[in-house]
């Protein structure tokens, strides 16, 4: 028996919207914030990959939600965004329109889906009383020093016209390439807001402690942070004494530096580079601009360089020793130079094989054949010879180096401040003006948000500059009787997403924001916050998690929210791949839209399957036939209903495995063991399957609201099909008995000469005499005819007759 699931989960999505069912509710004393990373609205739509996290987090918040808490279960969009900005460009027509477009289509889907969003709470990152408040942010961070304009080296494509970040940066066939379009990009020195992010780098790593996040997401922030202990050493270019600072973390083998090697871009390059060979340096400088930043540190590739022409002098020795430019020292860490030592560190020993340079050994090693990156005892060093370990070592070439005016001791990161511009239209325009002076205003906060312009003329704008420089009449303007400029550059896609979370609870309705500096707003979130469960792709692992703790440890600072950390849970679910193992796209043609799977198997098979699959964080294939046993899962738990008949007298027969069932789910959900969960929920079924007297309702009803959790419509249906009222949303989650859960029932073997010939449940202690009367009216039939020798009984064992 199928039921209908197009009726039902149209009935029941109209009754939720109606009865606005999911409001987010404020009156209780336990609270529960539950996030998902919002989607960018293209026009594309979903495919059934994303469903999964969404899944997730909407069966954790309807738990939560039948266990008395307030929820906040919102989603929003991240609307601004790079290919709304080409449809632009393309079209000539304005961005909102297509934006807004795609926004309907999203939610028609996610509504679709059953899943318990409170829709007053939606937000849209592009509408102005949104970005209102990311305008307010920005002054903030401005006006605490920590947003200036810097001339940076920055990822430029011309075909799409705008700065790039780095994950927007494909390398094809040896070229860096835009990831939407292909169009090439190479690096080139612009004026740029930036984000001092490095002053917070301590505070972002210490913050992690405490986070209940995956080790491996703790591990890539860390390594981005990069934070290390080092020494910048002086060496000095032996003709024109031109200084060249390196920074190392292992000043303990500078007696093996056999040359130092400089980013391409460092200032210094040609201040040092010989008459010689300075065409084929600047041909390098000019190849390796064309390389991405990863490309440049990926270890399996050859190492390539080119020498200067000149010498700088090792401190320490007083040997002189080349200068070398190449692509895997990246100029935006530490100084930009390196003093290289190939004998103990692998990059420098591929790049002095390669161009067949010196290679010393400091430290010990009975394997000379590749580098030694270890520790042990120092030889052909002259101050180190005698020392135990690399402390030790360290604060000796450390002393030497500052007697020498030589050196200092500095901590060095790997972060780099946050380039926040982008040359495009669509997007935040920064909320200050260019002084007749050249000086920076900041716009008076009453008369934010500076609005994006309406116009029908966006194309790129030829100068490097984004289309909004076009509009002569928006960027030259008047502000409180004076001549100004406004920016021309907006801010990148990453600003309206590292608050967002906060806008859910500023929301009052659609887009309508409290202002975020109130007494209202602080209590909010102090109800709030901290998010308890966030759950995401883990390609924002590293990016939008980092760039979020940044501005919210500053709000944090300046009072506006009372917690330091915003995201205290976090899990990265894993992707649904095509069922060959491939990733999901639309250049493979291997998509699966989402509204197929609804239309032919219904949003709670869909819901089901995709937590069924496996483990929450794992990638996993989809399978059509795993679908299809899904819905006959629930097909099976509609037959139930309809089958069997309700009591309200308790046997007692299904006590155990009803609470054992309760106890097992709740522990998983809250575990975020979506699969296993959803296994136990069919033990109980199988279980129900094998009563034959009427089942105890209270059981059922409490299965159902666990049910409810995944597959919300054909709950709602089967609630009201026993005879209650709707919503099941409004129940209590069950609560196991654990008295219930201790076992009083052994089932006992029963052998002919220890062979098993049946089993029987008996009472736990029920006496041997006993047990072996019960066993043999069990086997009458099998004992009849035999000479019984011997009745052997283990109590709550077995029985083993001995017969001939």
């Amino acid at each position: 028996m199928e039921y209908s699931h197009k009726s039902i989960e149209k009935k029941w999505q109209k009754f939720w919207e109606e009865n606005k069912t999911y409001k987010t509710t404020e009156g209780k004393e336990k609270k529960a914030y539950i996030l998902d990373m919002f989607p960018y609205p293209s026009g594309a739509g979903l495919h059934v990959g994303h469903p999964k996290g969404y899944t997730a987090t909407d069966v954790f918040s309807r738990m939560r939600r039948s266990q008395g808490y307030d929820v906040l279960h919102p989603i929003g969009w991240d609307a601004f965004g790079l290919p709304a900005e080409q449809y632009a460009l393309k079209t000539g027509n304005d961005p909102r329109e297509f934006t807004d477009k795609n926004i309907i289509i999203f939610r028609e889907q996610l509504k679709k889906l059953g899943f318990s969003y409170d829709y007053e709470k939606e937000v849209n990152t592009s509408n102005p009383n949104y970005y209102k408040i990311t305008q307010f942010i920005f002054q903030q961070l401005y006006k605490k020093g920590l947003a200036e304009i810097r001339e940076a080296n920055v990822n430029w494509c011309e075909g799409l016209g705008t700065v790039l970040a780095n994950e927007e940066v494909l390398n094809i066939n040896g070229k860096m390439v835009s990831d939407i379009g292909g169009f090439e990009v190479v690096k080139k020195p612009m004026k740029q807001w930036v984000l001092k992010i490095t002053h917070y780098a301590d505070r972002l790593l210490e913050g992690l402690e405490d986070l209940d996040w995956p080790k491996s997401v703790k591990e890539l922030q860390k390594n981005w942070i990069g934070k290390s202990e080092g020494i910048v050493i002086d060496f000095v270019n032996e003709k024109n004494n031109i200084s060249i600072p390196v920074f190392t973390t292992r000043p303990d083998t500078i007696y093996g530096v056999t040359y130092i090697v400089l980013a391409p871009e460092n200032d210094l390059v040609l201040k040092l580079v010989s008459e010689e060979q300075k065409k084929e340096v600047l041909n390098y400088i000019s190849e390796s601009a064309k390389k991405t930043d990863v490309e440049r540190q990926d270890d399996s590739k050859d190492k390539t360089g080119v020498f200067l022409g000149t010498y700088a002098i090792n401190p320490i020795t007083n040997e002189k020793t080349p200068i070398y430019i190449a692509d895997y020292v990246l100029n935006d860490y530490a100084t930009g130079a390196v003093m290289a030592v190939p004998a103990h560190d692998t990059r420098d020993w591929k790049f002095a094989n390669s161009l067949g340079l010196k290679i010393k050994f400091v430290l010990k090693t009975d394997d000379m054949s590749k580098a030694f990156v270890g520790e042990s005892s120092y030889i052909n060093s002259p101050l180190l010879n005698n020392v135990s370990n690399k402390k030790e070592a360290f604060n000796i070439i450390l002393k030497e180096l500052e007697n020498l005016n030589k050196g200092y001791k500095k901590t060095n990161y790997k972060l780099r401040d946050w380039l926040f511009s982008r040359q495009r239209f669509y997007g935040e325009p920064f909320p200050i003006l260019f002084t007749e002076d050249n000086n920076i205003a900041l716009i008076d906060e009453e008369d934010l948000p500076l609005e994006l312009p309406k116009t029908d003329y966006i194309k790129p704008s030829n100068t490097g500059e984004s289309p909004l420089a076009n509009i002569s009449d928006w960027v030259n303007t008047t502000y409180k009787g004076k001549k100004v400029r406004r920016e021309t550059n907006t801010m990148p896609q990453w600003a309206g997403s590292c608050w967002y979370y906060l806008a859910y609870i500023l929301t009052k309705s659609p887009n309508n924001l409290i202002d975020i500096k109130s007494e209202e707003a602080m209590e909010l979130f102090k109800k709030w916050l901290p998010v308890d469960l966030y759950i995401g792709g883990q390609e924002h692992a590293v990016l939008h998690l980092l760039y979020a703790r940044f501005w919210h440890q500053v709000l944090f600072d300046i009072g506006i929210v009372p917690v330091a950390e915003p995201f205290q849970r976090l899990i990265n679910q894993g992707m649904i791949l095509a069922d060959n193992g491939e990733k999901m796209s639309k250049s493979k043609g291997n998509v699966i839209n989402p509204d197929e799977i609804i239309e032919s198997h219904g949003a709670d098979t869909l819901r089901l399957y995709e937590l069924f699959m496996g483990p929450l964080e794992a990638s996993l294939p989809w399978s059509y036939k795993g679908l299809d046993g899904s819905r006959k899962w629930i097909d099976r738990v509609y037959r139930m209903i309809e089958t069997f008949e309700l009591t309200s007298s308790n046997n007692g027969n299904l006590d155990f495995i009803y609470n054992d069932v309760v106890k097992k789910v709740t522990n998983m959900l809250e575990d975020c063991k979506f699969n296993t969960a959803i296994s136990q929920l069919m033990v109980f079924v199988n279980a129900v399957y094998k009563e034959k007297t009427p089942i105890y309702k209270n059981y059922i009803e409490k299965f159902l609201v666990m049910f409810s959790a995944f597959c919300p419509h054909i709950a709602e249906e089967l609630w009201e099909k026993i005879g209650n009222k709707p919503s099941i949303y409004a129940q209590s989650w069950p609560i196991f008995d654990e008295n219930k859960l201790v076992i009083n029932k052994a089932v006992v073997a029963i052998q002919i000469n220890g062979k098993l010939k049946s089993t029987v449940e008996v009472k736990i202690g029920t006496e041997k005499e006993v047990l072996i009367s019960l066993a043999k009216k069990t086997i009458e039939k099998q004992l009849q005819g035999k000479n019984i020798i011997k009745e052997i009984a283990v109590q709550d064992k077995i029985v083993n007759f001995v017969v001939k």
